[in-house]
């Protein structure tokens, strides 16, 4: 199947952006997508920057649309594209149309926005490595996640429930407001401003630290023998204190969690976004006409997390 639609092409480093009319068709493991809507992300950034294999190149790693064509998957699917070199060393996704790898298409979840899903896709791929790849939660568990109040914390509650973790404990400042976790959590345990953690925490067979600093070393104190805590933040702090006579009496693991380094495994993309559903999060983005991108790209009018409006494209 052939389609004809309007890109936005690149013709050099910067800003040197034209829209153009081409000809798409999907060839042999292949997906032919109508796209609605793409982020605007680092990587882009980065490719515009004159990163690009080739030129003149269509940027756009990152996006959400429906199946138009594919012998995988069924015409009128909606979907989240990813991965496979789209955008970086292949054309990408700012256009009408895109022709891009089947494994770079992912099933929407249902309840799941397409804004949403490409809004949190980064920090939801962050928060399933952390607590299924890391962490390795498994059903049954009891699980303690630090600053459940910020999207990553709240985002791993998601993914820890999705997992089967019979007890998701949150850790919140005082005074932080906690009404975004209702029906994540199972308990909020507040720690002070001094990041000492409330005695009411319960032990736990793992735990999932956003935060660092004295937090990481408060939690490690509530972990059951043989348990593990998966560290992928330091806002509370970038050193903290471990107890080695706690550490290998108890067999515990301090794991870190670096995502730059983790290949992501097949599926890990629509496990991600179907695990969030069950958060029912909102897309804290900008919408902006996709001919806006120079805008964007140059931060002078808009800031903030960007998605692109595809639609618009004529």
């Amino acid at each position: 199947m052939n389609v004809r639609g309007p890109v936005l092409r690149s013709h050099g480093p910067g800003l040197q952006f034209k829209t153009e009319d081409i000809e798409l068709a999907a060839g042999p493991g292949e997906t032919l997508v109508e796209m609605r809507l793409a982020a605007v992300t680092q990587q882009d950034r980065s490719v515009v920057a004159g990163k690009q294999p080739t030129q003149p190149f269509v940027p756009g790693s990152e996006g959400a649309g429906v199946v138009v064509g594919s012998a995988l998957h069924e015409a009128g699917t909606p979907v989240v594209i990813r991965g496979e070199g789209v955008g970086v060393t292949r054309q990408g996704l700012w256009g009408r149309y895109a022709v891009v790898p089947d494994a770079a298409v992912h099933r929407l979840p249902a309840g799941l926005e397409p804004a949403a899903a490409v809004t949190l896709l980064t920090p939801a791929l962050t928060a399933h490595t952390a607590v299924r790849r890391v962490a390795g939660v498994l059903e049954g568990e009891s699980v303690v996640i630090t600053g459940i109040g910020g999207l990553v914390g709240r985002l791993c509650a998601a993914v820890a429930r999705s997992a089967g973790a019979s007890r998701v404990i949150g850790l919140a400042w005082a005074g932080e407001p906690v009404d975004a976790v209702s029906g994540l959590v199972d308990q909020i345990v507040r720690v002070d401003e001094l990041g000492q953690v409330g005695r009411e925490l319960q032990w736990c067979d793992a735990a999932i630290d956003t935060v660092g600093g004295p937090v990481t070393s408060g939690v490690l104190g509530h972990i059951t023998p043989g348990g593990r805590i998966a560290v992928l933040g330091y806002k509370a702090g970038e050193f903290t204190t471990i107890d080695l006579h706690q550490l290998i009496g108890r067999d515990l693991r301090v794991l870190p969690v670096n995502v730059q380094r983790t290949t992501l495994e097949p599926g890990a993309v629509g496990q991600a976004l179907a695990d969030i559903a069950l958060a029912r999060p909102r897309a804290d983005a900008v919408l902006v006409a996709a001919d806006r991108v120079g805008e964007v790209l140059d931060g002078s009018t808009i800031g903030g997390r960007v998605l692109l409006d595809l639609t618009t494209l004529n």
